[in-house]
Order: structure tokens, then sequence, then C-alpha cells
């Protein structure tokens, strides 16, 4: 157990950054349930490789694969050079990318230059971030569209984190009458609203009453990959607190699950899976349960960690993967592999 240097949202940032990568904070048991499904090979799949298209169209801009580069970081010098290595690797493939919570330069405009990626990645398709529970403590649509506007962010998410807010010590943990304050953001602000679990997935009433409140789209996060509550654990200044966060290591929704539960509460709109993939074989199969693309955070985070280069090579790596997968099972758009059928074993 690593104690918690304070409960600064800038230490807190760096804390997390440090676990992330030096722990091993995965879910013990728990997995995503991807496993559990299977493509129907074909042998005879009638399609050249080459002619394998994966590009989609998202909030009005084009990418060359249904690949998210999820939410981490920000707020810190380290997030900053982690984050340049992952736009840029984001802008040389053409895939969308999500940064981390923005409270930390709402409260520290000093702050803000570790979010900005636009002078690395002009075109992406690039997501904002506020914690949802911040429109209970004096956040609103103005701090929302602040938010946005210091990355020049195409859409913004709002990150539902019940569970990590309620085993911190320092957590914000009103969590009550949120979805009328997510329906007023929704409305006011001048980009699409994401809602976003971080690691416990949405349940299928969850993603009815958010589609209800005027989201454009839905990031299931499901259980299987990072564990936030072992993240936390980590943390713990105390064991106390330790104990209480390693109560719930296991706790949450499967991804596979998630997305099940997603497209049937909200099956208008944009389902992005999060939560424990791992490559671009996730990827499809998640696509094929419902989603429109898939989001990976812990590769690309140690990826960038390293280098540009090694981002670059694992997004490019997911898109040969994803592309393989389409072959062999017969699908040669994403519009196609969204209507494959899976084996559940």
């Amino acid at each position: 157990m690593s104690k918690v240097t304070d409960a600064t949202t800038e230490n807190r940032k760096v804390d997390h950054i440090r676990i992330n990568l030096e722990k091993d904070v995965q879910f013990p048991r728990l997995t995503t349930g991807l496993e559990k499904y299977r493509f129907i090979h074909q042998a005879l799949p009638e399609i050249n490789l080459k002619d394998i298209d994966t590009s989609i169209t998202l909030f009005g801009k084009q990418l060359s694969a249904p690949i998210l580069i999820s939410s981490m970081t920000g707020g810190t010098d380290m997030a900053y050079r982690i984050n340049q290595h992952l736009a840029e690797a984001a802008q040389m493939n053409q895939i969308a990318m999500g940064l981390g919570s923005q409270r930390a330069a709402i409260e520290n405009a000093d702050l803000a230059h570790s979010y900005r990626v636009r002078n690395v990645a002009p075109d992406i398709l690039l997501f904002a971030n506020i914690g949802a529970v911040q429109l209970n403590y004096r956040y609103g649509a103005e701090e929302c569209q602040r938010a946005v506007d210091m990355i020049e962010a195409d859409a913004l998410i709002l990150h539902f984190n019940v569970l990590q807010e309620a085993v911190q010590p320092e957590g914000d943990t009103d969590f009550s009458g949120l979805i009328s304050k997510v329906e007023a953001v929704s409305k006011a602000l001048s980009v699409p609203v994401i809602a976003k679990e971080v690691g416990w997935g949405f349940s299928e009433q969850n993603a009815r009453d958010l589609a209800n409140a005027g989201v454009a789209a839905i990031d299931v996060a499901g259980a299987g990959g990072t564990s936030w509550s072992e993240v936390e654990y980590h943390r713990a200044p105390t064991e106390f607190h330790a104990q209480i966060a390693a109560c719930f290591a296991d706790w949450g929704i499967p991804t596979a699950e998630a997305i099940r539960y997603a497209a049937q509460g909200a099956p208008k709109l944009p389902i992005i899976a999060s939560g424990g993939l791992r490559n671009g074989l996730d990827v499809a199969k998640c696509i094929a349960l419902g989603a429109t693309m898939g989001g990976l955070a812990g590769p690309f985070l140690k990826a960038a960690d390293q280098s540009v280069e090694a981002a670059d090579e694992l997004a490019r790596q997911l898109v040969a993967q994803l592309r393989i997968a389409m072959l062999c099972s017969g699908n040669a758009t994403i519009a196609q592999l969204q209507q494959a059928p899976l084996l559940k074993v």
C-alpha cells in the first residue's frame, strides 16, 4: 500500500499515474466477459484484406478506425508529456482521444497547458472531461464550457465515478439529483455531451435515463480492466481506508454486459465500449455486441510513458488486429461488423 501524498487535485493526479504505471490494479477476479464470445470463422470471406474499410464518422468527424484513446490524465507535468505523446499518436493514426478530468485546471489555470494538445493534434476527434458529481459542487454549464474551450474539444465527457469517490477519504459523494443537471448541461453546451463510467459500467436504466436527459453518446466503461477501487487502495492513507477500498475490488458490470445494457437502454445513441479492452479483437467483439467504437486507456498509458513511437505502434497494432478480425469474420465495413453474429461459449 502506497501512502497518499495529499488531498489536492493535482497531487491526486500524480498518485493515479504513478499507481497505474507501477502497481497491479486490474480486477482480481472479475473479467470483461469478452472472452465468452467468439466470431464465426469464415474460411471463404470473399474479401481482400486491403479493401477492408475501418473508417467511421462520429460527431461530424471521420476517423480511420473506431478506436478511442480513453481519458486518462492531466494537471501535472508528467501528464503533459503523456498527453502530448498520446495526441501525436492519435493524429498520426486519425483516431479519437479523450483527456483526463480537467477539474485541476478549472481550479488552477496554470495547469491548463497539461491538457492542451491541439498543437500536435489539430484534426483529431477530441473529448474534454469533467466529473459529473462536480455538478453538485458548484459546477455548471459555464465550467463545462470552459473545459471544452480550454482544449478546443469536439465533445464533453461527463464521467461518473460513484464508487471511486465513495472509497476516497476526500471524495465528493453527493450524487443526488444529478440527472436534471446533466440534462441542463446537455442543453446548454455548444458541443455534444458523452456520459462515461470509469470502470464499473452503466445499468440499462442508467442508459435510458441518460438518453432521456439528452446525452449524445454513452461510454459504458465496464468492469474487467483497471479497478479504480484498487487504485484507491494503493492511495489509502490508513489501513482502515485501504480495507474499505479493497472490499470493492471486483465490483461492477462486466464490459460485455454493459454494452448490452446500453444498447437496450439507449438504442439510438452511439456506444463507446471501454473497460479492459486489450487488443483489436476486443474492439471487434465490442462492435459486434453493439458498440460504435472501442476505447483503451491502460495500454496507451504504458506506451505513452515510453514514447510517441510506442503509442503509435500500439495504435497501428490495434488497427491491424481489427482488420484481420473483420477479414476472418467476413465483414468488410464497420457497419457490417455491427451486424456480425457472435458465438457465446
